[in-house]
């Protein structure tokens, strides 16, 4: 039975607690090496006929002993792609005969493992100018590689090669060319030197060039009529976002208007879960409609944090509300009984793309009653639907302009419309769900407590910051070895692979922020200890460059890889940030130095690329930037200290620093900013006029939708 046929949680949940004591090493009979795998990714190979390992001697040593090329196969548990390779290939016999005499397989889940990811990642770059998952790479026993390719099909179609043609070709070429193969090898391993060594850490720029440069490339791919970036597919990008808002608050209008209006559309199209809340991973359409239905636990972090941040710099609760609504899906499907937060939501359902998110006009009809009419007027369901003949809910009309159109009262109608939503959102718990990936990763966990902590004291909301809190203890309670190292995931119990860079950092930047969100020092504390660490691990003393995998960990063949924001910051440019926040909250002025030269790593790719490091030129802002500095006294729990912190924390204030002092009452804050120290102040309406001149709010020229 195929796994597409299975409900694939009950699928993982019955190989994770099956008996292997058993089981021989190979797997025996029913099963590959893969079943002794933690990993839900390569639990989904184990019963495939491929002869698999995971990244190990075994493999390796095999290889070299037989003189084997070795197939590398990359991927995560809520790849679409990687589900129908697997489907055609992986599960078929007669590819999985040829792989087995000719190749020693290897399966990497790129989630645990990024740093074998990354290397090879960079190679499919070098190699072919893309990359993408499944990446399948075919190297030598001494993991030196020859040749790269994502997804293919069984059989050649539509002019791409299929893998029974490939395989017999790459295994002829082993036996009666290794001069071939040598050749492509040293060819490949000089690329990746020139790319690791070309680095020019030296090299000075004006940083307000770059930042004009980057905000007229991205006016340039922006898409003035639906928001976002470039056609299709299109990815949310709320790093750009973020960076944007940051740009408006400090005056750039337009920058502003274009991270507002994706927002919006974000928000309104199909790429957003209109019942269930969160975002999906993309969109294949330029419109925001049709979703790659994955559903990953870093974008639900970092949309968040933008929304959050759309909403400091300039007060509409739209943008609030759409934070909550991300974080309210994460509470009720991301969370684990211990606190942590799972990685990812599949998109497929019985082997169907989409199922579990999609409607047909007669069961909301059925559901909802006499409500069912204006549900499908608003969210746009038709009988005839709008993907593959059901309907991806969406909206078109804010609430306002949709009732002013159909002459309706707003309030009344916002009602109803939640109201059938909810009962929509109980319906559709009744069908199979989507595969969940209960991996708890240290980074993106780490992503997420910070989006909490902020959205926590933004809403004043406890139980956003009882969720972050829960989350920050667990990983630091579960997720350290005895000596204090970080540990990088947890699934039932801690993996052995030591954290790398990105955990850290971002583990870092989210106690950091439940420091700023509830003024617990003990929250900085720890946030100090893992930045002291991430000095020792990853600060390579010979080079004084900083790596993101630990001097203590396995190294990969070189150190060359693409150090740039992607769909998570760059594990440097957020170290910078988190480092030099955490110089001014603690008066630490040697972190500053550590930023600066962890920003150095990108000099020469930021200039010839300024859109995709816009972490770094952030942390460049924020290191160039007199801080705001924020002095609180007084009982931390008192209504009048929360609420100056409240106030405070509802601000767009980038470079703050703050710090507090427990005393007795009455409760103070302190300010100075911009060359001025402002009266102590008591109360969050005092605090608020001093707002308005340090951190003023900026109007848009459109107003949040809904």
């Amino acid at each position: 039975m195929t796994h597409a046929k299975l409900d694939m949680a009950a699928y993982i949940a019955r190989l994770r607690a099956l008996d292997k004591s058993t089981l021989p090493p190979d797997g025996g009979q029913g099963f590959n090496r893969l079943i002794f795998a933690r990993s839900p990714y390569l639990l989904q190979h184990a019963e495939n006929p491929v002869a698999w390992y995971e990244w190990g001697e075994a493999a390796f040593g095999r290889a070299r002993d037989e003189n084997l090329p070795i197939l590398l196969s990359i991927g995560y548990a809520t790849c679409h792609w990687c589900h129908v390779m697997a489907h055609e290939s992986f599960e078929d016999d007669q590819v999985a005969a040829l792989l087995n005499s000719h190749f020693v397989c290897i399966k990497v889940d790129r989630e645990e493992r990024p740093d074998i990811d990354d290397f090879y990642m960079t190679v499919s770059q070098v190699l072919t100018g893309s990359g993408g998952w499944p990446l399948n790479i075919f190297m030598t026993p001494d993991k030196r590689p020859f040749m790269a390719v994502t997804y293919l099909p069984r059989h050649g179609r539509a002019g791409m090669s299929g893998l029974m043609e490939l395989l017999p070709n790459i295994a002829a070429l082993w036996r009666q060319r290794p001069d071939l193969i040598e050749h492509n090898c040293r060819g490949i391993m000089e690329a990746m030197g020139n790319l690791s060594s070309g680095k020019q850490v030296n090299k000075s720029f004006n940083l307000q060039h770059l930042t004009d440069t980057s905000f007229n490339q991205l006016r340039t791919m922006y898409d003035p009529l639906y928001g976002g970036f470039g056609t299709a597919p299109k990815f949310p990008m709320p790093i750009n976002l973020a960076w944007l808002i940051g740009q408006g608050a400090a005056g750039n209008r337009p920058a502003l208007e274009m991270a507002l209006q994706s927002l919006q559309r974000i928000r309104s199209g199909g790429v957003w879960d209109q019942v269930g809340g969160g975002v999906h991973r993309y969109a294949v359409d330029r419109e925001w409609l049709v979703p790659h239905f994955e559903k990953m636990l870093y974008d639900q972090a970092m949309l968040g944090l933008a929304a959050l941040e759309a909403n400091q710099a300039t007060g509409e609760v739209f943008y609030l509300g759409m934070a909550q609504n991300i974080f309210d899906f994460v509470a009720r499907e991301l969370t684990s009984p211990e606190g942590g937060f799972y990685a990812a939501l599949d998109a497929d359902t019985e082997g169907v793309e989409g199922k579990y998110y999609v409607w047909d006009k007669g069961e909301i009809e059925e559901s909802l009653g006499e409500d069912a009419h204006l549900f499908c007027r608003f969210y746009r369901v038709t009988d005839e639907g709008n993907f593959e003949g059901h309907t991806i809910l969406n909206v078109t009309l804010s609430l306002d302009d949709f009732c002013a159109k159909e002459g309706l009262d707003p309030a009344e109608t916002g009602e109803r419309l939640e109201r059938s939503r909810l009962l929509l959102l109980r319906q559709r718990e009744k069908r199979i769900r989507p595969f969940r990936d209960e991996k708890i990763l240290t980074a993106w966990n780490g992503l997420m407590i910070a989006a909490l902590a902020r959205g926590g004291v933004m809403a004043g909301n406890p139980a956003y910051l009882e969720s972050a809190m829960r989350a920050a203890l667990f990983l630091l309670e579960r997720l350290r070895r005895e000596d204090g190292r970080l540990l990088r995931s947890f699934l039932g119990e801690a993996s052995d692979v030591p954290a790398f860079l990105e955990d850290y950092a971002f583990l870092a930047f989210g106690l950091l922020e439940l420091f700023e969100a509830t003024l617990d020092t003990d929250w900085l504390a720890q946030a100090l200890l893992l930045a002291d660490q991430m000095l020792q691990i990853f600060l390579d003393p010979e080079s004084g460059r900083f790596l993101k995998t630990g001097l203590d960990a396995e190294p990969m063949l070189l150190a060359a890889s693409m150090e740039h924001d992607g769909v998570t910051p760059s594990p440097f440019s957020l170290a910078a940030q988190t480092l030099i926040r955490l110089a001014r909250n603690a008066a630490r002025p040697d972190l500053l130095d550590h930023a600066g030269r962890l920003l150095k790593e990108c000099h020469d790719d930021l200039q010839r690329q300024p859109t995709i490091h816009l972490g770094s030129l952030h942390a460049m802002a924020l290191l160039e930037s007199e801080p705001l500095e924020a002095h609180f006294s007084g009982p931390r729990e008192h209504p009048a200290m929360q609420g100056m912190l409240h106030g405070l924390k509802s601000r767009y204030c980038p470079n703050l620093a703050l710090s507090f002092e427990a005393s007795d009452p009455p409760s103070a804050l302190s300010i100075c900013a911009m060359g001025t120290c402002y009266p102590e102040v008591h109360t969050a309406a005092e605090l608020e006029a001093i707002l308005e001149r340090i951190a003023p709010r900026v109007k848009p020229d459109h107003t949040g939708r809904g």
